[in-house]
């Protein structure tokens, strides 16, 4: 599998004949670096956290343009709808759905859902992580927006992941050392990536604190730069 980070939560999964993008955030982030269409090339599938602007991101105009089907909790799905989206299969937290060679789990993130719209903000779902498991490939936990919580320990023990995306700027999400807190106790991970930092000027910059808590704990941390690959 080839992982792909675009700066803030926003990745790219590519394996056998699937490719998939989590929360694609692309016009106006400020992490993010190339060709938006370049970064959506080729995408069959969108999966949202939660419906806040930065992680919906360019979902219409990418599935519009794409066809690609987007896989989210039902009131966001809905919403999506409603702004046009055509191809879409809802779900919400605990459930699992067969996506065709791999399956998306939605489960608990503490954090909040709402989007604001003409200065209302009106909930839409709950907020997420996202479990992605493919025959052959590891498989992928991306929290979300989170802090940590104990039931962590029970994501661990029902779908045992081996890589996850972990959210570290602080403010909105766990800091870098809670974030490691997190990894150390309740997982056995392959491999942590640090996401949701150095995008926006009022959450934490780098990696550093996270990886520096990290340091001795047995656990590879990976720190892509941004739009560059790795492989899992």
């Amino acid at each position: 599998m080839k992982i792909t980070w675009f700066g803030h939560s926003a990745f790219r999964l590519d394996f056998a004949d699937n490719v998939v993008l989590i929360d694609p955030f692309f016009s106006g982030n400020p992490a993010f670096e190339g060709s938006k269409e370049k970064a959506y090339e080729g995408v069959t599938h969108i999966l949202i956290t939660h419906g806040h602007g930065d992680h919906v991101g360019d979902t219409l105009e990418i599935a519009k343009a794409t066809g690609a089907k987007v896989v989210t909790n039902f009131d966001l799905c809905m919403y999506l709808v409603s702004e046009g989206l055509e191809n879409f299969d809802p779900m919400n937290t605990g459930g699992t759905t067969d996506q065709g060679g791999f399956s998306v789990t939605l489960v608990r993130a503490d954090h909040s859902a709402g989007l604001v719209e003409m200065g209302v903000n009106f909930p839409l779902g709950s907020p997420n992580g996202i479990i992605v498991k493919a025959p052959g490939e590891p498989t992928i936990y991306h929290m979300g927006d989170t802090d940590i919580f104990s039931d962590m320990g029970l994501i661990a023990e029902i779908h045992q992941p081996d890589v996850a995306m972990v959210p570290i700027g602080d403010r909105f999400t766990m800091g870098g050392e809670v974030a490691a807190l997190a990894v150390q106790r309740y997982f056995k991970l392959k491999a942590a990536i640090p996401c949701h930092y150095g995008s926006f000027p009022i959450i934490d910059q780098t990696a550093d604190k996270f990886v520096a808590a990290m340091d001795g704990k047995g656990t590879q941390v990976v720190v892509p730069h941004k739009t560059v690959g790795v492989r899992i």
